[in-house]
Order: structure tokens, then sequence, then C-alpha cells
């Protein structure tokens, strides 16, 4: 029997509260967003971070990078930064007459791709077949990507200067988005009294390695989902696409996600089933950076009625195990 299948659902939550309280020690009163970042990864996704500079998103991925002992590769986006930067290319030697394949960044088991909107739109269309597919093609041969493969981007706000809006196609082959937040007062000045930087890095033990994170993903998608939450994730979907206020509704990735992400949330509670609750959980991570709505943007707050709005409207069954539909 090998090592996923001799799990014990109820031993995840603990190793899983570890992880979340050594990330705390650096990023202070951020719990959410970690819990967040933790279920992406465990759900096989990716992350975008949206916020103001200087809110702590590099440092959230460093941070946990170290405490999943995962290997780490960063890829600062600028406005001519090109492909070849990112997947690797090919270099001639002249004495050989051969290529030798030069990898990027990308081949790190956690990548953060800093300031990501900053980038051309070619450059970012470089990234799609690694978020999708976890490998690249680079002059015609295929090379796979490690695993496990988490790509964990930062984009500023877009009346930033020198940003522009990231294309339908890439955001939605991010399970979530997150917006950090200035901490609360005394949450900031705790952390004037704590370790920064490097140093504080430096304090955080990996709680597991990279190969059981890849072992915690695979169990991920064991978790079970009964087909009346099935069924209501798809009505969802399907109001979505015919809601007055949305011009671009949830697609098939992005009902799949949803469910991998509700699988995550009940995994890191020791659960080998789905809940109502799980689904309702996970909603506005994940939906609402996948909607495009009518008119003008109409905000955070308001796409997050939006996707309360399309929940109250499914039937939503009592239990994760076949319980008789009711209103959410």
């Amino acid at each position: 029997m090998n090592a996923a299948n001799s799990f014990d659902y109820r031993n995840a939550p603990e190793l899983l509260e570890q992880i979340l309280n050594r990330v705390e020690r650096v990023i202070v009163g951020k719990r959410r967003e970690i819990r967040l970042t933790l279920i992406a990864m465990l759900a096989g996704g990716h992350v975008l971070l949206e916020d103001v500079p200087g809110v702590g998103k590099s440092m959230l991925v460093r941070t946990m990078s170290a405490a999943l002992g995962c290997s780490f590769g960063r890829i600062q986006f600028t406005s001519d930064l090109m492909p070849a930067d990112i997947t690797g290319c090919s270099v001639y030697h002249p004495k050989t007459g051969d290529f030798e394949f030069r990898r990027g960044p990308l081949w790190a088991n956690l990548v953060l791709g800093d300031e990501l909107n900053r980038a051309s739109a070619r450059t970012q269309s470089a990234l799609l077949e690694a978020m999708e597919e976890r490998r690249v093609t680079v002059d015609g041969t295929t090379y796979q990507l490690p695993r496990p493969f988490t790509l964990i981007a930062t984009q500023n706000p877009l009346q930033f200067e020198g940003t522009c809006r990231l294309p339908e196609a890439q955001m939605d082959r991010f399970l979530i988005k997150i917006a950090m937040g200035y901490p609360d007062p005394e949450q900031e000045f705790d952390m004037l009294g704590r370790l920064h930087g490097e140093e504080a890095l430096e304090r955080i033990k990996p709680v597991i390695l990279a190969e059981e994170l890849a072992v915690m993903q695979r169990q991920v998608m064991t978790v079970h989902v009964d087909d009346s939450i099935k069924r209501a994730l798809v009505e969802a979907a399907v109001l979505s696409r015919t809601h007055p206020a949305i011009a671009l509704g949830l697609s098939p990735r992005g009902t799949l996600a949803w469910q991998r992400a509700s699988q995550a949330a009940a995994y890191m509670q020791g659960r080998h089933y789905v809940t109502p609750d799980d689904v309702k959980d996970m909603a506005e991570p994940v939906l609402v950076h996948r909607l495009q709505f009518n008119g003008i943007h109409p905000g955070p707050s308001r796409g997050a009625e939006l996707v309360e709005e399309l929940i109250s409207s499914v039937r939503m069954p009592l239990t994760g195990y076949g319980g008789r539909g009711a209103k959410a």
C-alpha cells in the first residue's frame, strides 16, 4: 500500500495547522490569506495576489516555500522581459555543434511571479502552458516541470503606472485570487516587534517536504464530492452565464476549480467528503476574478454579492453525502 492510500485524513489538519502557524510568524494577521494560499496549493492550483506594494505579497510566497520545503524560483516581470527569460532557451555550443537546453526560473516547486501585470501580453502568454499542463515547449521540444508546481503571481492595482489587464484566459488559470489588504493597527504594532526579512525566513523550518505535498495533492483528488453537490456547482455555473449583470460567466475550467478548492478545504479539516459549507467558503475566492461584469466593473464587494446571489439561487444539498436538496 502506497503512502497516499495509507494516509489517515484525520492527521492532515495537525500538519497543515503547523504550516499555518509557522507562516503566520512572519506574515502577521493574515491567517485567512495564508489558508487560501495553502488550499490552492493542495488543490494543485495557482494563486493571484493583488494589492498595493509593501503589504507582504512576496514575503508570503517565500515563507510558504520555506514552511513546505519546496524549491523556490522568482520571476521579476518587466515590460522588456522575454518568454525565453521565463521558460529557458537552447544554447548552441560551437565546439560540439550541439544545443543545450538551459532551464529558466519556472523549474521550481513554488514560483513567485512578481508584478505579473507589468509584462507584455506575449510574455504573459508564455505561462499558459506551464500553468495548465505543468510543462513548457521550447524549440519544438516539450519539457516537464517539477511536481509539485505552483505559480503564485502578484499584481499591482490597474490604476498603478505601467500595469495592464491580464487576459481572461490567464485569469481563468488562477485557482484563487486574494487581496492581501493592510493589517489592522494592533497587528502592525505587533509586526514592528518581530524579526523581518531574511532573518525571519532563516527561522522558518519546513513542516513537510515537497514530495509529501505532492502526496497530499493526490489525496485531495480522492475527497468525495457527492453528485448532489456537483449538480449545484453546475447549476450555479449555468446561471452565471445567463445572469443579466454578468457579461462572461463561469467556464467549465472554473467549475472544476471550484470543486477542487472545495475538496482541499475539506481535506484541511480532515474530512474525506465535501460539504455545502466547503462549497460556499470557496465560492468568492475562486469565482469573482473569473466573472466579467456588464458596464463598469462593480468592485470586489459587488462581485462577492453577485456570487452570493448565484449560490442562493441553486438547490444545495443538506449534507455532503446525498442529503435531500434544500435551498441554500
